[in-house]
C-alpha cells in the first residue's frame, strides 16, 4: 500500500494533504509553537480541521494557535512535568470529544549539562517519558477503527544511540552523561514506543507509527547547542538541511492521508516505510521499555491514578 503513495523526499505537509476535506475531525499536536509541529498544525487547519495545540505554556500556544488559524485552540503541556502533563490531559478529556490522530513531535535536544526529574534524564523525560504519559491519558479518546498516533523520532538521534538501545542501568545519568548518547536514547525509545503501542492497541483499530523527519531548520530543537555549533548549524542548514514545511510532511501524511490507512507499526522516512534501527526489532527491549515509564509514572504519587498506571 505505501508503495502507491506519490510523495517523496520533497513533499510538503500542505502537498500531502490537497484536497483532502477534514471537517469535522479533532487532532492534537505537541510541539505546535514553531517547527514541525506548527507546519503540522497550520496544514491539518488548512483542511478543515479542528486542532488542539499543545506546547510547554499557552505563552507559547497561543500565538502559534492564532497564526494557524480559528480552528486551532491552545493547551500548555510541559512534558518536564507530569503534574502538567496530568493537567493537559484532563483538559481534553474533559472535552469529551473523540480524537481522530495525536502527533506527538514536541522535543529537546543536547542538553550540554545533565539535568534529572523524576529520577531520569530530561531528554529521557521530555522526548519519551512525558508524551508516553500524555498518549496513556488520551488513548480511549482516539477513535477506535479509524484513529491514528504518530510519533516522531530520527534517524540522527538514533545512531548516536547507545550499542544496546537503552540504559536501564543508566537514565539518570549517573554513570555517565554525553548529551548526544542521551538524545539518541531518547530518541529510539520514541521509535520503541510506537512498536509496542501499536501491538497494544491493535485490536481496537488504532494506526500507531513513528517518523524520520529529517534534517530539518527552523525549528526550537538544538536551541540548547553552545553558541559555535548553533552557528555552524545554521549554516549548514541554509545549506544542506530541509525547511520545517517539508520536515513535516511526513507525520502530517501518517496523521491525515487516507492513502496510510491500516499502515501500523512501522518507521517512516520521506513518506515511505523506511529500515530504521535493527534494534526496532527487539520485541523484548520495546516490552522492557513500556514497563519501565510506567514505573517512572507510578512513582509520581500526585498523579491521577489513571495516568499513574499508564495504558
Amino acid at each position: 500500500m505505501a508503495k502507491s503513495i506519490p510523495f517523496g523526499v520533497r513533499a510538503t505537509a500542505d502537498q500531502v494533504l490537497a484536497g483532502i476535506d477534514l471537517t469535522g475531525k479533532r487532532f492534537a499536536v505537541t510541539g505546535c509553537n514553531s517547527g514541525l509541529g506548527f507546519e503540522t498544525m497550520s496544514a491539518l487547519a488548512a483542511n478543515g480541521a479542528q486542532v488542539i495545540g499543545l506546547a510547554r505554556s499557552l505563552e507559547r500556544a497561543e500565538p502559534a494557535c492564532r497564526k494557524a488559524g480559528p480552528l486551532c485552540n491552545p493547551v500548555a503541556c510541559d512534558l518536564a512535568d507530569l503534574d502538567s502533563v496530568a493537567a493537559a490531559a484532563d483538559t481534553l478529556r474533559s472535552l469529551q470529544d473523540p480524537l481522530d490522530a495525536i502527533v506527538a513531535n514536541a522535543g529537546i535536544a543536547y542538553l550540554p549539562t545533565l539535568q534529572t526529574r523524576y529520577g531520569v534524564e530530561m531528554q529521557f523525560l521530555v522526548n519519551h517519558v512525558g508524551h508516553f504519559a500524555l498518549l496513556s491519558g488520551l488513548l480511549d479518546l482516539v477513535r477506535s477503527g479509524t484513529g491514528r498516533i504518530v510519533i516522531v523520532s530520527g534517524n540522527a538521534g538514533i545512531e548516536h544511540a547507545p550499542p544496546d538501545g537503552i540504559m536501564f542501568n543508566n537514565l539518570d545519568g549517573g554513570r555517565f552523561y554525553k548529551p548526544a548518547t542521551f538524545y539518541g536514547q531518547s530518541k529510539l525509545a520514541n521509535a520503541l514506543f510506537a512498536k509496542e503501542l501499536s501491538r497494544r492497541v491493535g485490536s481496537r483499530g488504532i494506526a500507531v507509527n513513528s517518523v524520520h523527519p529529517g534534517a530539518t531548520h527552523s525549528t526550537g530543537l538544538y536551541e540548547n547547542l553552545s553558541l559555535m555549533p548553533k552557528l555552524a548549524l545554521s549554516a549548514a542548514g541554509r545549506l544542506f538541511m530541509r525547511p520545517a514545511q517539508r520536515g513535516a510532511a511526513t507525520q502530517t501524511l501518517l496523521a491525515a492521508n487516507p492513502a496510510v490507512a491500516g499502515i501500523s507499526g512501522e518507521y517512516w522516512s520521506n513518506c515511505r516505510i523506511a529500515a530504521g534501527s535493527h534494534l526496532l526489532q527487539d520485541a523484548e527491549l520495546a516490552a522492557r521499555l513500556w514497563r519501565v515509564s510506567e514505573q517512572v509514572i507510578a512513582q509520581h504519587a500526585s498523579l491521577p491514578a489513571w495516568l499513574r498506571q499508564a495504558a
